[in-house]
């Protein structure tokens, strides 16, 4: 405990305790995924400078969220996407490009990309964007898996594989170094 009785973040400097969302992680510098946030998570976002959010679900955004989002100045890209549970839901194709010319535009870094638990819809994005940086079928598969858990789709493995990204999209001028 520091003099004003509040835990100093193990010796630290003390401050605010910074959690980050469930499943966050960096993807490439500039670029995150995460599930999705709640108020427990924006000091940790605050630390981020988020410029946008690509957000992929179909529901409206918590009014917490919103709130703390327009004081942060921080823009938010809905893609509202179901879920692609077997048999029935397929994830839009044409979504998943628009989201992905949001990414592949540095304006819009530090960006964060989430659905409700950082695993499918997120995965399926992060998979096409690593297709769009040409890494291999494996690796990207793997990575998929890793954030999927026990709950990994066949349907999501099988948008990636197929995913064409000939017919992404983007301006060269505002392409990031990591492309």
């Amino acid at each position: 405990m520091n003099g004003a009785g509040k835990a100093d973040a193990g010796g630290y400097g003390g401050g605010e305790l910074l959690i980050p969302p469930l499943n966050f992680a960096m993807v490439t510098p500039g670029v995150y995924r995460s599930g999705y946030p709640n108020s427990k998570n924006h000091a940790f976002l605050k630390k981020l400078r988020l410029k946008t959010i690509i957000y992929l679900c179909p529901e409206d955004y918590m009014a917490v969220n919103v709130q703390f989002m327009q004081s942060n100045s921080i823009r938010v890209l809905q893609f509202g996407i179901q879920g692609n549970k077997e048999p029935f839901v397929d994830i839009p194709e044409d979504a998943i490009r628009d989201a992905l010319q949001a990414l592949l535009d540095v304006r819009n870094h530090p960006t964060l990309i989430h659905c409700n638990k950082g695993k499918h819809r997120t995965g399926c994005l992060v998979g096409t964007l690593r297709k769009v940086q040409r890494w291999s079928l494996t690796s990207t598969i793997d990575e998929y898996r890793r954030f999927a858990g026990l709950k990994v789709r066949a349907l999501d493995q099988q948008f990636i594989e197929l995913f064409d990204t000939r017919k992404v999209m983007y301006d060269p001028r505002y392409k990031p170094s990591w492309l």
